[in-house]
């Protein structure tokens, strides 16, 4: 039977092996999107003397763990990985009813932290290092990985499982501690998600969980000189300012920030599978995605065709609360969300752009009570305007029409950020064309800018983020050192370069 929450609980820090509540006494609400009379728990607003606790229990436990040898660390993730999969359909309930993507999602969701689990389990066994030929004899050179100590990983809430996953699990594997802060819309699926790693059997101080807000827990996280790696997921504003304070403090930093993803529409392409692709890209997730198909770049010759067709798809969309299996688009995460969506629709109108459908936030019946707006299309789009350069984050996207090719991947590449970006096409030249030309970290060829998957890095370039990836074999560069080691056993002084050097004339 599915376990689901009946009322509101509250819930605690975890520091050190143990539940314990903020020495502040204070607490914050978590509530319901589609239903915000709706509270789905209370958790600790904590003060900067619990996150130095909470980092206290990751300092102490990190000498053992980094001597625990790295497959019974895995071990330990692969256990995680079987008890995600036990409880993933409790997971996902209350993931849709606290952050409000629709059920299906919500699986797939924790589905990529089960993927996340056994593949940074199989890590165990490689932490692939490298030897390579000295250029002396009787001498070895290798170089080896090491953990860089403790973690702080401050995470979003539009995926609030999946992303904390693609962190923390690689970054467990590698020997390292961490002091984990979720995001305040989401602070209950993060606590189950520790809450499974403790279970596991993950010894006291290794992971800690500390929920509040970003100045009272996010910031001296980062300050704190223990702190070896902060690893973000956010806005770009919050990412700039916390690679700052990286940059300043000589601290290792990777951000994963925003996006204004494209697909582009060539006149060659199937359109019944490009409209298929821009729906579930623009309107998966209510928009709120770093990979959502924010911008489509549609080539003139199909415009007409392109636009109907999407118009038509995206009005058959049912809204409304992602626990109903029919549902197909569920509620932005919160009011300021909802407000900051609809002032887009407003810029886009006040900029010249055609509301070709959608605009509205949704009032009538139940979802009155919800953060729920309409699926928004612009059509006749300039490439400047700011519905077209801006990371809006919710439920809107923007036609843009070009002449050709080029201009299309012009178009495409011309925003600051560089995440993910899509062109269909049969063209199998223009394919690959495509795929040297776009700048971003992610390309799909007849496919939307989501639907990433674990084995292979993820981020962007430009303002979305600092070269650092997740996921796939770049997972655990994030998390380790590197260490060149040298073995000389020749029994007698050699000199690099100068002996190889001379011994040459």
């Amino acid at each position: 039977m599915t376990k689901t929450i009946e009322k509101a609980t509250t819930y605690h820090n975890y520091i050190d092996g143990k539940w314990v509540k903020s020495e502040t006494g204070r607490t914050f609400a978590s509530y319901n999107p589609a239903n915000t009379e709706e509270v789905v728990g209370y958790f600790p607003l904590s003060s900067e003397k619990d996150l130095k606790a909470a980092v206290d229990a990751a300092h102490r436990a990190f000498p053992a763990w980094k001597k625990t040898p790295a497959p019974e660390r895995a071990e330990i993730i692969l256990k995680a990985a079987h008890i995600l999969e036990s409880r993933k359909e409790e997971l996902a309930r209350n993931m849709v009813r606290e952050m409000g993507k629709v059920i299906k999602e919500a699986r797939g969701d924790v589905q990529e932290a089960i993927d996340m689990a056994k593949y940074a389990a199989g890590e165990g066994r490689r932490l692939l290092g490298m030897t390579v030929p000295s250029e002396l004899r009787n001498k070895f050179a290798m170089a080896i990985r090491v953990p860089i100590g403790i973690i702080g990983v401050i995470t979003p809430w539009n995926f609030p499982v999946a992303i904390p996953s693609w962190k923390m699990l690689p970054a467990l594997v590698a020997g390292n501690t961490i002091v984990f802060k979720p995001a305040s819309d989401t602070p209950l699926v993060a606590t189950q998600f520790v809450e499974i790693l403790n279970e596991a059997g993950l010894p006291p101080g290794v992971v800690n969980l500390v929920t509040g807000s970003g100045s009272e827990v996010g910031m001296p996280l980062v300050e704190d000189p223990r702190v070896g790696c902060i690893s973000v997921t956010g806005s770009s504003f919050t990412g700039r300012k916390i690679a700052g304070r990286c940059g300043e403090l000589m601290k290792r930093i990777t951000c994963e920030l925003g996006g204004k993803n494209a697909i582009c529409v060539m006149e060659d392409a199937d359109i019944d599978l490009a409209v298929d692709g821009a729906l579930w890209g623009s309107f998966g997730t209510a928009g709120q995605r770093c990979t959502a198909t924010s911008r489509i770049i549609v080539h003139k010759k199909v415009y007409e065709e392109f636009s109907k067709k999407f118009v038509e798809r995206a009005k058959a969309l049912k809204i409304g609360d992602g626990l109903d299996p029919k549902i197909d688009v569920g509620p932005v995460v919160s009011k300021s969300q909802l407000e900051s969506v609809h002032e887009y629709v407003e810029i886009g109108k006040n900029e010249g752009a055609k509301l070709l459908f959608g605009g509205n936030i949704l009032t009538e019946g139940d979802l009155a009570k919800g953060c729920f707006h309409e699926p928004t299309i612009f059509g006749d789009v300039k490439a400047s305007m700011r519905i077209a350069q801006e990371e809006i984050f919710g439920p809107v996207t923007a036609i843009i029409p070009v002449a050709d090719f080029d201009e299309a991947i012009e178009v495409a590449n011309g925003t600051e950020y560089g995440l993910s970006l899509s062109m269909y096409t049969k063209d199998v030249n223009r394919a690959f064309q495509a795929i040297e030309e776009l700048e971003s970290g992610i390309v799909y060829i007849n496919a939307p800018t989501i639907g990433a998957e674990i084995q292979l890095p993820f981020g962007g370039v430009k303002q979305t983020g600092n070269g650092h990836r997740e996921a796939g074999t770049t997972a655990i560069d994030q998390f380790t050192e590197w260490k060149s080691v040298y073995v000389d056993y020749s029994g007698s002084l050699q000199r690099a370069q100068i002996d190889n050097y001379e011994g040459n004339q």
